[in-house]
């Protein structure tokens, strides 16, 4: 990306102001090499999200952006309703809610060295994952309903997991405004048999060990210790997520032109917040956010089945979960007035700081927990959210790597088999269902995810308080 064309205002943030049809400037949080790493298309796709009706403050990117569709990945953008905001498919993405989970296990790298091979044997018999993977878990239409409403807590209603979950999952583990009556018919087809699977693409289930603290104070507080082994689980809301997008881009393309709205590319299909489209999209959009919820505590219980096999006694508790494609009703403060918006999140994690009540209580004084996921093979991060990130970017911070080149791409330079044999030549155990899965998820596939962490922590985005290296990695 050309640097030249943006005001520095600081190290780690950049500024385009207003020109055209933008309403607001765009800003984006990253160092200068990653800024200068950019694909020139997260410039213009952040432009375009600034000419959006409705859109407060700035059309922000965090410093994991790269091309998606419509708005970048790594997107952040707030609507005002009332100024005739308007919802986008486009930038809360086709992959619902999908997100990270982080278990403790109370368990040490060196508890666990003599039995790695059977855990990760172990977890890849219990976890289905790949392209098309189903779970042992069917739902009738009228279950279907039940699960879209109730999330994490229908999942731990019909025994998968325990109350204590809920209090440390966003959103207690249900949104609320779920509306299954406008997810169609064969979003929930295809969604009957995947609840508790992983999926594929960049979605895992990962053993780690703490490797570092960088702060030590909050680290106590979130129960993280140098040699401690964590499970992470990162999936979505699969195939229901993915409908539920492709049903309404299809609507909001239409939506759209009768509102006379003027896009700046079709992939920004929207409509007003307060429109039939509108309501009806974050009904749909809230029960795709509720179904990757359930599916992710689905799987946490298989994951503490797996373990009890291993290491009968190991007790996995909740860290937090925390969802990176979204669009939620938050309070933030604009002008100095505060207001009611509609915070999209494409591939970027709220954030919130020390005191914010929407942190769980066991958290609150530290701030809320931010889960950032390495690739394959590379480290991956337990940030908190900041006090000062609220008037950075609605309390949004990163959600991972991004990519730093396509799937395509990584095809043409790694095969899986090698892959697999460099990463066990560390020490670091992968279990795939395709080969071809893994060399398109490549680690050199994607940007450096240290880099884009410390970004993040020297903005003021999170702040840094461990690093977790992978030990075994569950893929599709």
């Amino acid at each position: 990306m050309d640097t030249a064309r943006f005001i520095h205002k600081s190290e780690y943030e950049w500024m385009l102001p207003p020109s055209g049809a933008m309403r607001v400037p765009v800003v984006i949080y990253a160092s200068e090499e990653l800024m200068r790493e950019m694909d020139e298309k997260v410039r213009e796709q952040a432009v375009n999200v600034a000419m959006l009706p409705g859109i407060q403050r700035a059309s922000f990117a965090m410093p994991d952006a790269h091309w998606g569709y419509g708005f970048p990945i790594g997107g952040v953008a707030a609507f005002d309703a009332d100024q005739g905001g308007v919802v986008s498919a486009g930038g809360v993405g086709f992959d619902i809610s999908c997100g990270v989970r982080a278990l403790r296990t109370g368990l040490t790298r060196a508890g666990i060295a003599r039995a790695l091979k059977p855990l990760a044997d172990e977890l890849s018999r219990a976890i289905p994952a790949g392209v098309g993977s189903t779970g042992r878990v069917h739902l009738s239409l009228a279950e279907m309903d039940h699960m879209l409403t109730g999330g994490a807590r229908w999942a731990v209603k019909e025994g998968y997991g325990t109350p204590r979950d809920l209090e440390h999952s966003e959103e207690q583990g249900c949104i609320a405004g779920a509306e299954p009556d406008h997810v169609s018919a064969h979003a929930k087809a295809r969604q009957q048999d995947e609840m508790g699977t992983l999926g594929s693409g960049n979605h895992y289930l990962e053993v780690q060990e703490v490797a570092e603290i960088y702060d030590d104070s909050i680290a106590r507080t979130y129960g993280l210790q140098p040699g401690g082994i964590i499970v992470s689980i990162h999936c979505g809301s699969r195939g229901l997520g993915h409908q539920i997008g492709t049903d309404f881009l299809k609507k909001m393309i239409i939506s759209a032109a009768a509102h006379g709205f003027v896009l700046p590319e079709r992939e920004l299909a929207c409509a007003p917040i307060h429109s039939p489209t509108g309501r009806q999209y974050l009904g749909a959009m809230r029960a795709g956010i509720n179904c990757a919820l359930a599916n992710r505590q689905i799987l946490t219980h298989l994951t503490r089945k797996a373990f009890a096999t291993v290491f009968p006694g190991a007790e996995l508790t909740l860290l937090y979960d925390v969802s990176h494609n979204t669009c939620k009703v938050e309070e933030h403060f604009v002008g100095g007035e505060r207001k009611q918006l509609y915070v999209h999140r494409k591939g970027a994690t709220r954030a919130f700081g020390p005191g914010h009540p929407g942190v769980p209580q066991a958290w609150r004084e530290a701030g809320q927990p931010v889960l950032i996921g390495g690739s394959m093979g590379t480290c991956s991060y337990i940030l908190a959210g900041t006090l000062e990130s609220e008037n950075l970017a609605f309390s949004s911070a990163v959600h991972g790597a991004g990519r730093a080149m396509s799937r395509h791409q990584a095809l043409h330079h790694w095969q899986g088999r090698q892959i697999v044999d460099e990463l066990a030549g560390r020490g670091i155990l992968i279990r795939c269902r395709s080969m071809r899965g893994v060399a398109e998820e490549a680690p050199a596939a994607y940007k450096d995810v240290s880099a884009v962490v410390d970004a993040a922590d020297r903005a003021g985005l999170a702040r840094k308080i461990a690093k977790l290296l992978p030990v075994i990695c569950i893929k599709g």
